[in-house]
């Protein structure tokens, strides 16, 4: 089989870095034919000793429009796919997929004026990429980013979340994103310091937003910790919200690639 007639291609790994011992960043070269949408995954192969592959789904971290392919990972201790990852080195070739794939993507959502990106541990990565793109601030009035993690060092692209709206091509629509970090284990200050359905529950999510929870006015994705998810759709089931469907449409879109 040629190059061309495979389902993937062959990328060179630019840079592994580490974040904490058990989170790293993953950056590859981009095949000039693959096309994303902000929020989409990748599918990753490495190749084994034995010459069998391992393939794993991840969120693109970098935007539709940059000329590499950036993706944010957990190390699984003796997990098959970073064991192998980890013997890799910048030069080495990883696999990717030829299409990408996934729905947490803002053609989800017919309607609504703010956008609530809920996210924990690397379930942030989709909503890196889709703050990056454009059509976020085109679409949404509001766009709130909740990010949750267990100790302040895993709360990773700080500088790149900090930093974001100071990019020329996004600084008119600066007034628009609000930022609301969470570390459950730790007090840090800026903060919150309670599980993602806790600050739901009792309010304090929409106080530290300014913006409130509502069917009629929210749009809300959420991805990471497979029981967040279904806790937070309990949650926002309880506010008249429902999963959005291609024929009919609602507030919520999920992520369950996991």
């Amino acid at each position: 089989m040629t190059a061309s007639a495979e389902k993937f291609t062959r990328q060179t790994l630019l840079d592994v870095r580490p974040m904490t011992p058990s989170l790293f960043t993953l950056r590859t070269t981009r095949d000039k034919g693959f096309r994303f949408t902000a929020g989409q995954f990748a599918r990753l192969g490495v190749t084994k000793a034995d010459g069998s592959t391992v393939w794993r789904a991840y969120s693109m971290v970098s935007s539709p429009h940059d000329d590499f392919l950036e993706f944010f990972s957990i190390v699984v201790p003796g997990g098959e796919f970073t064991s192998e990852l980890s013997r890799l080195q910048v030069g080495d070739t990883l696999l990717v997929d030829r299409q990408a794939f996934g729905y947490l993507t803002l053609n989800r959502f017919v309607d609504g004026r703010d956008l609530w990106l809920l996210a924990t541990g690397t379930g942030v990565a989709p909503f890196l990429s889709i703050l990056q793109d454009f059509e976020v601030w085109e679409k949404f009035e509001r766009v709130i980013l909740v990010y949750s993690a267990r100790e302040e060092k895993e709360l990773a692209y700080q500088s790149l979340i900090h930093q974001l709206m100071q990019r020329e091509y996004l600084a008119e629509h600066a007034h628009k994103f609000i930022y609301v970090p969470v570390v459950t284990r730790e007090k840090v200050a800026g903060a919150l310091n309670q599980r993602m359905t806790s600050l739901i529950e009792n309010g304090e999510l929409e106080r530290a937003a300014g913006v409130a929870l509502t069917a009629e006015h929210s749009r809300v994705m959420i991805c990471g910790n497979p029981q967040m998810i279904e806790d937070v759709r309990a949650l926002l089931k309880h506010k008249a919200m429902r999963l959005s469907l291609t024929r009919k449409p609602g507030q919520i879109a999920v992520e369950n690639y996991w």
